[in-house]
């Protein structure tokens, strides 16, 4: 049965339901306790709360979503994600902002089954490196996948744009899929630093079944960490190797543009 949400405190638990999962985050944190943090040399965990005060206080993400957090949520409904099909025609702006690859997304996407109409803003990705491959954000029951996707949406119900929605509750709606690279496969080195690349079907990204998955009120995983992100994560993850991320979509861009790999900058969930 699904969808599920999630909990932190046990109060407001995990829903997962078998047409979606949704995870119920309850916000009894307080400043200060932490339940995932990030992961980098000279700003790291202890540095992001001193000048991000919202990175150490109540609905951080990512988390490590536990069996016993989950709790079945009957009134979720399947994620329907619309005019994810885009043409090659349409030009998507792809960057490396220094930390991630993302990809800037027309506002005619959009999801709907949730409070709101929620518009894509952009969709990055989130991996590993050779010495510590395991790169996902999130985790289920402990495990940790190669990569994760996150596919970025403001409310536009209410909201004009992504820069007025980051910082309210209800602003963001993050869409995370978690990714497994084939055996041989591997996260390369990026080649670019910001390019033109013709549309694609993001939806061939997500997993065949989006009526499976974890839902909880969280944050941003980097800084400022605003805790406006309504989280949905699907059950199933995707199978496939870092040269078809990172190359396949974009390969008429990478033939000229030179530029170092991204730098890790991993929030790690805590136990």
């Amino acid at each position: 049965m699904w969808p599920f949400s999630v909990s932190c405190a046990l109060e407001k638990p995990l829903i997962w339901r078998e047409t979606a999962f949704s995870l119920a985050l309850a916000r009894k944190q307080q400043p200060g306790s932490h339940s995932c943090w990030a992961r980098s040399e000279a700003t790291g965990e202890h540095s992001w709360a001193k000048h991000y005060p919202y990175c150490g206080g109540a609905f951080q993400s990512p988390i490590n979503i536990k069996p016993e957090l989950l709790r079945f949520d009957p009134t979720l409904r399947p994620v329907e994600v619309q005019n994810y099909n885009l043409s090659p025609n349409e030009q998507l702006t792809l960057g490396n902002n220094g930390h991630s690859v993302q990809i800037s997304l027309p506002s005619k996407m959009y999801i709907s089954g949730l409070p709101h109409r929620y518009t894509a803003a952009q969709l990055h990705f989130h991996w590993g490196s050779s010495g510590r491959p395991a790169g996902s954000e999130h985790m289920v029951n402990g495990r940790q996948y190669a990569a994760e996707m996150h596919v970025v949406h403001y409310n536009s119900d209410k909201y004009p744009n992504m820069s007025t929605a980051v910082d309210k509750s209800d602003g963001l709606a993050v869409l995370g899929v978690l990714i497994e690279v084939r055996r041989g496969g591997q996260w390369g080195r990026v080649t670019y630093q910001r390019v033109q690349v013709p549309g694609f079907n993001i939806r061939a990204l997500l997993p065949a079944r989006l009526d499976e998955y974890y839902r909880y009120d969280g944050s941003l995983t980097t800084p400022p960490c605003y805790p406006s992100v309504l989280w949905t994560v699907f059950r199933n993850h995707v199978t496939i190797s870092g040269k078809q991320v990172l190359c396949q979509q974009f390969r008429p861009s990478f033939k000229t543009q030179q530029i170092s790999r991204p730098s890790d900058i991993l929030r790690v969930c805590s136990p």
